[in-house]
């Protein structure tokens, strides 16, 4: 039941005028105390949503539980729209005080009827009568063209944007205002806070360097003059972006990195760069470890934190089929030698990650030609396998490109070295079998090698959007499909049992837990109260027990991470200081090193100088031993003299005597 007497925004600020908000967009107070704390808290974020936006205020301190309560309620919401936040506020008072429109005095008169929304098919509306005998008010008729809603059936239903798609599994080419980009292919496109940027890419042989944006509220087209920094982070210096082609645009946080790609001046390594849209300014990463040689046409795939990079075309065309993988909190390269038999040397394929585990890589082409295998790696094991694929077996291409909404992976464009690829292709990732969601005709822009594919989420519902490409012409066309549910997509594919092979390499599911990941918001997992009623658009809330479970596991979720995260924050913190405290002891060491050196070279000298001397009185003491013997050998000489003058002596007495006994004269004195 809602109020037909006032339209939106009129009937949101009734409502939260009447809730206790004040009701205009200045007021910001809590809730009023009929309410219980926690359908308070949604009506809060809500109404903070609506009238403000999404959050980008400061967590509250821990100290302050009222207002850290109402932060976290708003900043749950994420992105969703100002319009649905406006039209979830009404559902949800309305559930809680049914008649809360006949209390308002000025409003009081007014009636209370059931209104009518608006369905995918739309048919001639005629005045029926409601379960409960109310009537309903004359509706119009809805016309479409190219699957585009011309007209809306209630004045308060608000469709803009994304939102102006009726159809499902079509196509479709919406009206854009603004100057559009230049035709190209080859480029990167990314969506960061319902914006789609388109950077780079190549016309006519040229390499370009403009970003462009698409705001996918409005559907209007600008370009931002975007600056690049020279040099580190820290430097004021700006100069002009270098064109690229062939490179890979990721969304990570509320900035975009830009991975390799062809250049003029090509560097030796691959080049990651960052793109600030709250700056406008192009930065080079520093990175460490080993960095890949510089490529395009490469496939760039985020898992978890990190990316990993597989394939490419180096800049001497040189096809190459290696794997890196690049950790974006430590910016750190890792060098991959995986086991088995991994894909052929390919660029331009697509490739996506299913349950945070397995790679898969799909296409591509070579010089010669174009491939339409699927392989998988699995990033726990780092095993390439190649399963078995059922379904509609997709043909040889390159040039498309991928995206994943929950377990399907979506293929769009490409081409076969003949003509562009017609039909859009869906993998279920959990199951390997291939379907075909739609086909278009004729040399359309769609059919293309070279186009980016991107996802966005609107009401709930999930988007894809093509740009570029080029099939003999270059194009600058945007073309939006909204795919059906998963359950629908299921019911088309062809039916038969998993094969052994696909059932060794990824794990099973079953449809429940499809569309349990689907409505779940397996995506960006935020809050998703929202669900279509069978052949209705009429976007309701879940119920109270739902939303609270919702929010509940939600906030123990973040509670988790953010435990995780102090720990690992403190872990980083005592890494940091053991390491100073190992720099200092290594500083201390050294020092201590050099004194024991300078000693030891001190010993040395001191040493050589003793040797000397010893050597010196080695001498002296050879030259004392030969003194002591010619000392030895003139005291035998001596002995020798003095005992031959005593000999001689006495026989010069002997000879006296004798002399005289025979009368010689004794001899004269």
């Amino acid at each position: 039941m809602a109020s037909a007497g006032l339209a939106y925004p009129d009937r949101f600020y009734a409502a939260a005028a009447y809730a206790g908000f004040g009701g205009s967009p200045q007021s910001s107070t809590a809730g009023a105390s009929r309410f219980q704390n926690d359908v308070a808290l949604l009506l809060y974020g809500l109404y903070q949503q609506a009238t403000v936006g999404p959050c980008a205020d400061p967590k509250p301190r821990a100290w302050n539980p009222v207002e850290h309560s109402k932060w976290t309620s708003w900043h749950g919401l994420g992105n969703m729209a100002s319009t649905e936040a406006m039209r979830l506020f009404v559902k949800i008072l309305e559930e809680e005080d049914p008649a809360w429109y006949s209390r308002v005095p000025e409003l009081a008169a007014e009636s209370v009827v059931d209104v009518e929304m608006l369905k995918p098919k739309v048919e001639p509306a005629t005045v029926s009568a409601s379960e409960n005998g109310d009537s309903l008010p004359d509706t119009k008729t809805i016309s479409t063209e190219n699957g585009l809603l011309l007209e809306t059936q209630d004045k308060d239903v608000v469709m803009e944007g994304l939102g102006l798609v009726s159809i499902y599994d079509q196509w479709v080419a919406p009206s854009v205002s603004g100057q559009r980009p230049k035709p190209r292919y080859a480029h990167g496109a990314a969506v960061v806070q319902e914006k789609m940027y388109i950077f780079g890419g190549n016309h006519n042989g040229r390499y370009l360097s403009d970003l462009q944006v698409l705001d996918l509220k409005s559907l209007t087209w600008s370009r931002i003059e975007a600056k690049a920094l020279a040099g580190s982070l820290d430097s004021s210096t700006t100069g002009s972006v270098a064109p690229s082609a062939g490179h890979s645009l990721i969304p990570w946080g509320n900035k975009i990195l830009s991975i390799g790609g062809h250049t003029k001046d090509p560097s030796e390594t691959i080049t990651v760069k960052e793109f600030d849209p709250q700056t406008c300014l192009w930065s080079n990463l520093k990175t460490y470890g080993k960095p890949p040689i510089s490529r395009g046409g490469q496939s760039v795939t985020l898992v978890g934190n990190t990316l990993v990079i597989f394939g490419g075309e180096d800049a001497k065309r040189s096809l190459l089929n290696d794997l890196h993988i690049l950790d974006l909190e430590t910016m750190t390269w890792d060098d991959i030698d995986a086991i088995g038999t991994p894909p052929a040397p390919r660029s331009d394929h697509a490739a996506a990650c299913h349950a945070d585990r397995y790679l898969l890589i799909f296409g591509g082409g070579s010089h010669a030609t174009c491939f339409n295998d699927l392989h998988v790696l699995d990033l726990q094991t780092m095993e390439w396998s190649r399963p078995k694929q059922q379904g509609a077996t997709p043909g040889p291409r390159a040039g498309h490109a991928g995206v994943t909404v929950g377990e399907n992976w979506f293929i769009a464009g490409g081409g076969n070295n003949m003509n562009g690829i017609s039909e859009t292709l869906v993998l279920n990732m959990a199951t390997l079998v291939w379907s075909v969601v739609a086909t278009v005709q004729g040399r359309v822009p769609l059919a293309s090698e070279g186009l980016s594919l991107v996802t966005s989420t609107y009401k709930g519902e999930d988007f894809l959007m093509s740009f570029g490409g080029y099939n003999g012409r270059y194009s600058n066309e945007v073309y939006v499909l909204k795919p059906s549910h998963i359950s629908d997509l299921q019911s088309r594919m062809i039916e038969g049992p998993v094969s052994d092979t696909i059932a060794a390499v990824l794990p099973t599911t079953n449809t429940s837990r499809d569309m349990e990941l689907e409505t779940e918001g397996a995506q960006d997992k935020k809050i998703k109260e929202i669900e279509m009623d069978n052949g209705d658009s009429e976007l309701n809330i879940r119920n109270e027990e739902t939303i609270e479970r919702i929010v509940e596991s939600l906030k123990a979720e973040k509670e988790e991470l953010e435990s995780t995260f102090n720990k690992e924050q403190l872990q980083n913190l005592q890494i940091k200081q053991e390491l100073a405290e190992a720099e200092s002891r290594n500083t201390e060491l050294t020092k201590e090193l050099q004194s024991v050196r300078s000693q030891l070279a001190a010993e040395q000298s001191r040493c050589f100088k003793l040797e000397v001397d010893v050597a010196e009185l080695r001498q002296k003491l050879q030259a004392m031993e030969a003194l002591e013997k010619e000392v030895e050998l003139l005291r035998r000489q001596k002995a020798a003299s003095e005992q031959e003058a005593l000999s001689a002596k006495q026989r010069q007495g002997s000879g006296g005597l004798w002399g005289w006994l025979a009368g010689s004269p004794p001899p004269e004195k």
